[in-house]
């Protein structure tokens, strides 16, 4: 078969890259670049580190208003599908270029297959949301990464031709990290980094980026104690129970996407001879995008804590005695961190 695969932005070049790389041994791929992200460290970096084949065409849009680059975009693709005349059009994520292909091939009843299917942050304000949305329900073939993504789907009434296979980003982790481990020690040194000791964030949104108050805030928590350290510390703990009346227990709403603290206050308990109890009022809700509340209570000889253990969506929590707990001059953040 004859696909034409559309890029643009730099997500889609790194899925592009294990996918054309597949596709490349069994059918002819005509690979467009459309041009909206075109200087090297935002395109060309990736094409060469990634090893993926050249654009055997590049539109050279370039920037501009959504209008303006996504009208561009359909025009110089509705040509390339034209005139290359593809039994598939292959379009990635969420971007301009995305909704470009989308609509191209849809006018031209070439049949869409869209990788990263079913994703939704269900804000309609960011111009992603709209395009993949748009892009999913012009698609014939839906890869999702994810059963929630097929439930999204299924939630706006598209059922057919979506499979669940993965995500795609995955592959290239697996792929990158083989390629890179050699490398590895140099890099670090060069950087002055250890392994394990240390993480990345990416800033990149324009709802944070455009927003120099908002900007700041981030920065300004990235290089400080933006972690509650010094509230769930051996010493905070005892003076905590110092302060508590007979039959008291202290209550800790532990609520965080990142981190698992539920660990770090069993520990505590366990070396100050308290009890502890943790409770979350249900599951990850994938269409609100909502995560459970949860809570720790902790306390030493305390009346209401058996009242509490009898609840059976409360558990008790064991700690462990030989961990080393934080005090106000020690603490391991990695240790509690989800790394999904």
């Amino acid at each position: 078969m004859k696909i034409v695969s559309i890029v643009g932005a730099r997500p889609q070049f790194i899925k592009a890259a294990t996918v054309s790389r597949e596709l490349r041994k069994q059918h002819k791929e005509i690979l467009v670049h459309t041009g909206q992200h075109y200087d090297y460290a935002m395109s060309g970096v990736f094409f060469d580190g990634l090893e993926i084949p050249p654009p055997d065409v590049n539109l050279g849009v370039g920037s501009g208003s959504h209008g303006a680059q996504t009208g561009a975009m359909l025009r110089s693709v509705e040509e390339v599908m034209i005139q290359e005349k593809p039994d598939w059009v292959l379009i990635y994520g969420d971007t301009n270029s995305t909704l470009a292909g989308a609509l191209a091939a849809s006018k031209l009843h070439i049949p869409v297959v869209h990788v990263e299917a079913g994703l939704r942050s269900f804000n309609r304000r960011m111009p992603e949301e709209v395009n993949r949305v748009i892009a999913d329900h012009l698609s014939a073939l839906l890869l999702c990464p994810s059963s929630t993504a097929i439930d999204n789907l299924a939630t706006e009434g598209v059922t057919e031709g979506v499979h669940l296979v993965g995500d795609v980003m995955l592959d290239v982790l697996n792929w990158a990290k083989e390629r890179s481990a050699p490398k590895a020690p140099e890099t670090l040194s060069r950087m002055g980094l250890n392994r394990d000791g240390y993480l990345m964030a990416t800033v990149h949104r324009s709802e944070n980026t455009d927003d120099p108050k908002r900007l700041v805030n981030i920065l300004d928590a990235f290089n400080s104690d933006a972690i509650p350290v010094h509230l769930m510390t051996q010493e905070a703990i005892a003076l905590y129970m110092s302060k508590l009346a007979t039959g008291g227990m202290l209550a800790f709403h532990i609520s965080n996407r990142s981190l698992k603290l539920n660990t770090v206050l069993a520990d505590l308990a366990t070396h100050s001879g308290a009890t502890s109890l943790s409770f979350a009022d249900g599951e990850f809700d994938p269409v609100r995008g909502k995560d459970p509340s949860e809570w720790l209570v902790m306390a030493q000889h305390s009346p209401a804590l058996d009242v509490l253990a009898q609840n059976p969506r409360w558990r008790v929590l064991q700690g462990h005695a030989e961990s080393d707990v934080w005090t106000d001059d020690f603490s391991n953040i990695l240790r509690v961190f989800r790394w999904y």
